[in-house]
Parts: structure tokens; C-alpha cells; sequence
């Protein structure tokens, strides 16, 4: 019998005080990954509210709450989707609270918090503790203090870096005022590390598709973005001793390697001829524009081509690059890279024959391929029950209504130029889909489950004939 149930059986003091507790003390958040989602939650909340003020929105009035709330989740979940024009529809304000709430979602709700408490009280609570270690992915408590300021110090310094590298570009290259430059290098290095792809401008940065002072360095943001903290912090200590890297980086930058190379390929093959993308362009052009936009679609949105006049091949290849994403523990969104490499070298092993899966000389244990399959079939089913809705309430085709749907989920913000036009309802659907991948499938699934069960015993084993 537990302690707890002894003491009210026998009627002692501390029986009683746990039956009378408040009601409201049961409501109290039982897991860490429910932390994370409410604090998305709330900041979703506060910047809706925020976006609602007249003093936002350039005009007379407020936003409507629809559009507000779908700009909201759109920056907290750092995917970028709009369903009004970025730089005429907000004031300077409004683009201030932009920035905020990408920048706080980028960072990620708890581990921002938990900044703040270490920089206030010098401290961290256990709860507190317990929610950034699950928002951040890290594996345990001990030093969890550093990672948290380390998320902060590194994402400052990378975009401060990237702005420091664009400002003068914006005032010397396009004669921009000296301030209005330093603004623009701001929220776009912010965006782009963030993998939020937001724009001050109306058709993103179409307008620098051959200025690799512009796209580089945004390109070079976002992969920064996309690699993930723990792999940036692996970086920095251990860079010239690649033997030494853990099994997740040596993964994640194999992994994010094949696939930016090989989007960019794609992307600059596929569209080579496309007079509406590539074709105007010369060959070095192309190639800088096709490796941009493979940089982009792994989760930063941006782009320097337009994607609505991109081949239905073309579409189908960024689903995949949207799809999978980057890594895990960053700003980026997706499947995540290291799910893909995991269940890729399950299927090798299974090929092969051979028992264990094995990595880079490491083995695999069942819990992280499971975790893999998981993630997986989550958002698998998640896509195709969203396109299915998408398909029954629309009249767009499956190939734009697929490519929104995962411009969502993945949290990206890539659009065929349908966002706007679609019904109340379905953008009301894609704001779930934007606050479910970022929080994480199995974060998501885990938020509502009030405890974990642990099975006590084993069934028989039998094996059921597969293909």
C-alpha cells in the first residue's frame, strides 16, 4: 500500500489534507511536455492580443482575430505563413511584436523563460528545470543551466553576426538609410536563423535572387538554425577532432549534408528551364538560387523564387525537403533529420539481415527506433488526414493543397500563393498544424497523456507474416 493511501485509510492528519486540497491543485500540469505546449499556448495568446491593438495595423482598426491569431502562431511556431502582406499590413509596431514573438518561439517558450530566471535569480526551479529539458531535448539535468544561457548567448551571436553582414549591404548596395538597413538586417538575420520566414518585403527576398551578399548569408543563418543547438555547442569545443563528435552529430551533419547538396541539385535541375523561376537567370545565378532555396525549405521559409510558378516536380521535391526538415533541438522543423537517418539505416540493416542497427559504429538501441516509427507515422497521419480535409473543403489541387499542408507542419511558411484564399476554416486548420509541429508530434501526443504506464509483465511473443 502507498504511503498516501495508508495515511487515509488509517485517517491521519496528511490523509485529510490531500482530500481536502483545492480542485484547482489537480489541474496542475502532471507532465513537462504540457508545460511546453501551454507556454506555446500563452505566447500564442499574448501575441494575438498584441496584433489585435489599432496601434498594429496600419489603418483604422485592429486586425481581425483570425488574422491575428494565425500571424501569432505562425511567428511563435517560427513557420511563416501569412494570410495578410507582412510589411503593409503591420505598422513598425507590429513588426516589433513580430520579432518578439519569433525570437521568443525560436528560442523556444520554456528555454526563454528559463533564461530569464537564470539571469534574474541565478537559478533554476525543478519544474522549470524539467520543461526546458524537454523543450531543448536534452538527455538530463546536470548542467542544464549552461545549455539554457548557451541557446541564448549562441542565438545571439549568430544573429548578430548575420545582421552585422547584411545592414551594410541594404545601405550601400540599395540605398537604404542607415537605419531602415539595420532593421531590415535584424529581422531578416532573426528570421532566418529562427527558421521563421517572415519578410519586410512583399514577395520575400525576390527581389536579391542573384545577390549572394543577401542570400548567402541568410542562407548561412538558417543552415546554422537547422543544425540544432547541441549541435552547434558539439561544434564549437570539438571542430578539429571529428573523432570525437557524438553519434547526433555525426548523424545530423551527414544527414543535413545529403540533403542540402541534394535539394539543390534537385531544385536547380528541375526548374533549369522554368521561364516563370530559373530560366531568366544565368548558370551561376541558378546555382546560387537553387542552393538558397534548398537551404530555405528545410524549415526557414524564405525564398527568392516564386514558388507558385514552380513545376508540380519541383513541388513534390520540396514536400520531401519540407517533410524531413532539420535537426532536432533547433529552430527547425520537420520529421527532423536524425528520424529519417534512423529509420534510413533500420531499413539498410533489415537488407542486410542483419540483427542490430548500427551507426556510424555505434549501436541502436529498440527505444530510439521505436521513437523514430513513432514520429514518423504521427506525422504521416497528420499530413494526409489534413490534405484529405484540405481536398474536401477547397477546390485547389492536391498538389498545392498537399505542398501548404506541409509548409505547415513542418513549420516552414513556403506557400503556392493559396493561403490567403482559403476559407476561415481552413486556416483556422493550419494554425493547429503549425502549433503541433512545433511543439513535436510525441510532445503533442505526450501533453495529453496525465501520466505514463509501465507494463508489468510480457505477452507471448508471435510473429505475424509482414509484406
Amino acid at each position: 500500500m502507498r504511503p498516501s493511501s495508508f495515511l487515509r485509510a488509517v485517517g491521519a492528519p496528511g490523509g485529510d489534507r490531500r482530500a481536502r486540497r483545492s480542485p484547482f491543485r489537480r489541474l496542475r500540469l502532471r507532465h513537462p511536455a504540457q508545460a511546453v505546449a501551454v507556454g506555446f499556448a500563452g505566447a500564442v495568446a499574448v501575441g494575438t492580443a498584441l496584433l489585435m491593438l489599432p496601434a498594429a495595423r496600419v489603418g483604422p482598426g485592429g486586425a481581425t482575430l483570425l488574422e491575428a491569431l494565425f500571424t501569432a502562431t505562425s511567428a511563435v511556431c517560427v513557420t511563416g505563413l501569412v494570410v495578410v502582406d507582412t510589411p503593409s499590413h503591420w505598422t513598425g509596431l507590429g513588426h516589433v511584436v513580430l520579432l518578439g514573438l519569433i525570437q521568443v518561439g525560436g528560442l523556444g517558450i520554456m528555454t526563454f523563460a528559463s533564461a530569464l530566471g537564470v539571469l534574474v535569480s541565478r537559478r533554476m526551479g525543478l519544474r522549470a528545470r524539467l520543461s526546458a529539458a524537454t523543450e531543448t531535448k536534452s538527455l538530463g539535468l546536470g548542467d542544464l543551466r549552461s545549455l539554457v544561457l548557451g541557446v541564448a548567448k549562441y542565438s545571439l551571436a549568430i544573429e548578430a553576426a548575420v545582421a552585422l553582414a547584411l545592414a551594410p549591404r541594404f545601405a550601400l548596395g540599395y540605398d537604404e538609410p542607415w537605419p531602415r538597413a539595420a532593421w531590415l538586417g535584424v529581422f531578416h538575420s532573426v528570421s532566418a536563423f529562427n527558421s521563421a520566414g517572415f519578410a519586410l518585403y512583399p514577395d520575400s527576398l525576390m527581389g536579391f535572387v542573384t545577390d549572394p551578399w543577401i542570400c548567402l548569408p541568410v542562407a548561412l543563418a538558417a543552415v546554422c538554425g537547422s543544425l540544432g543547438f547541441p549541435v552547434l555547442f558539439e561544434l564549437r569545443r570539438r571542430l578539429r577532432r571529428p573523432a570525437r563528435w557524438s553519434l547526433h552529430t555525426k548523424i545530423v551533419l551527414w544527414a543535413s549534408g545529403v540533403f542540402l547538396a541534394g535539394g539543390a541539385v534537385f531544385v536547380t535541375a528541375v526548374e533549369w528551364t522554368n521561364p516563370a523561376t530559373l530560366g531568366p537567370l544565368d548558370a551561376p545565378d541558378k546555382v546560387l538560387a537553387g542552393f538558397f532555396q534548398s537551404a530555405m525549405t528545410r524549415s526557414a521559409g524564405l525564398n527568392s523564387i516564386d514558388i507558385s510558378a514552380m513545376t508540380p516536380a519541383g513541388w513534390l521535391g520540396m514536400d520531401i525537403l519540407m517533410f524531413v526538415g532539420g535537426a532536432s533541438a533547433g529552430t527547425a522543423g520537420g520529421i527532423k533529420v536524425t528520424t529519417f537517418a534512423v529509420l534510413f539505416f533500420v531499413v539498410y540493416a533489415e537488407i542486410r539481415g542483419e540483427a542490430a542497427v548500427n551507426i556510424f559504429g555505434r549501436r541502436l538501441p529498440g527505444t530510439v527506433q521505436r521513437q523514430a516509427l513513432t514520429v514518423v507515422l504521427l506525422s504521416v497521419a497528420a499530413v494526409a488526414s489534413s490534405t484529405v480535409v484540405f481536398m474536401l473543403s477547397t477546390d485547389f489541387s492536391l498538389d498545392r493543397a498537399l505542398f501548404e499542408v506541409i509548409s505547415a507542419f513542418a513549420t516552414v511558411g513556403l506557400s503556392t500563393g493559396i493561403t490567403a484564399d482559403l476559407p476561415a476554416f481552413n486556416q483556422t486548420l493550419l494554425v493547429v498544424l503549425m502549433f503541433i509541429g512545433r511543439i513535436g508530434p510525441i510532445t503533442a501526443a505526450s501533453a495529453l497523456a496525465l501520466r505514463s504506464r509501465e507494463r508489468l509483465y510480457d505477452l507471448p511473443e508471435e510473429r505475424p507474416v509482414i509484406g
